[in-house]
């Protein structure tokens, strides 16, 4: 007679399936805390914003836009945060080669004091500029002797600029060139190419959509600077304004909080699209690797 198959015993009560209902649980806790905390800091602000900006009417909002300080500060804004942006890329792309591919004494230090400006206040910044650049400043007297004025003009702005958004493109690039290694490169040069054609044909491809991600985090953030800009450019209506030093000039100086919400609005419709365009950068560059 064959032997019973005999079943195994019932386990009664699984306690994984108690654990899975409490991380269940904790999950949609810690989502719900998370969503409200975004909600009162970021969605709410921006939907009174909107809701301030259009409640006078679209006329009100575009003649606001049409002022002719408003459309210099946007002009000088967009100077002013391109050509910081062009050195950052420059200086982001040069110093994340030199940090990924070679070794040398002081590379920790450089490497710390790439991310300095995001420790120091940007009325700080705006201050050391003043007195390194200004009026009786280390090398104000030489850059005056020479023609260039830096305080009070775009020059010093742009460096203000640059300053407190100067890791934003070195950090997304780093990462990507440790990850890639350097075997393609070298055998690229034992077949005779030279450090500009393998810059272009091979690292250029591999970190271009993280320099990309890089170059619109730091757009972004050089067309939000205030504190730096503010101390350096003097905030002369018409002459050194940014959009940022206009928004404030209409609340505070003029009592024109219509004309200052339709100019933060524009700011914010700006910040939302970089958003939107590096969400989908990182998508893509996941998907790459």
């Amino acid at each position: 007679m064959a032997d019973a198959i005999v079943a195994p015993p019932r386990i009664v009560g699984d306690p994984s399936i108690g654990r899975r209902k409490n991380t269940g649980r904790s999950a949609l806790g810690l989502r719900l805390i998370a969503t409200l905390y975004v909600a009162v800091l970021v969605l709410l602000p921006v939907v009174l914003i909107i809701w301030r900006t259009f409640k006078p009417g679209l006329s009100e909002f575009f003649d606001a836009l049409s002022q002719t300080e408003t459309t210099h500060a946007f002009e000088l804004t967009a100077i002013v945060a391109g050509s910081a942006v062009v050195l950052n890329t420059i200086f982001g792309i040069g110093v994340a080669l030199l940090l990924a591919r070679y070794r040398f004494p002081g590379r920790g230090l450089l490497s710390a004091f790439i991310d300095l400006p995001v420790s120091i206040s940007p009325i700080v910044v705006g201050l050391a500029l003043i007195l390194v650049y200004g009026h009786g400043g280390w090398l104000g007297g030489t850059v005056a002797t020479i023609g260039i004025s830096v305080i009070g003009s775009i020059p010093g702005m742009v460096l203000a600029t640059v300053f407190v958004s100067l890791p934003l493109v070195a950090r997304a690039v780093i990462p990507v060139l440790e990850n890639e290694g350097t075997e393609q490169e070298q055998a690229a040069q034992s077949l005779g190419a030279n450090a500009l054609s393998r810059f272009v044909r091979i690292t250029l491809p591999t970190i271009r959509t993280a320099a990309a991600y890089g170059v619109v985090l730091s757009f972004a953030r050089c067309l939000g600077e205030y504190g730096a800009v503010l101390v350096v450019s003097g905030n002369f209506e018409g002459q050194t304004e940014t959009a940022t030093l206009r928004i404030d000039n209409l609340y505070e100086l003029d009592l024109n909080a219509d004309a200052a919400y339709a100019v933060t609005f524009v700011l914010v419709a700006v910040a939302v699209a970089a958003i939107v365009l590096i969400s989908f950068i990182r998508r893509r560059q996941e998907r790459a690797s």
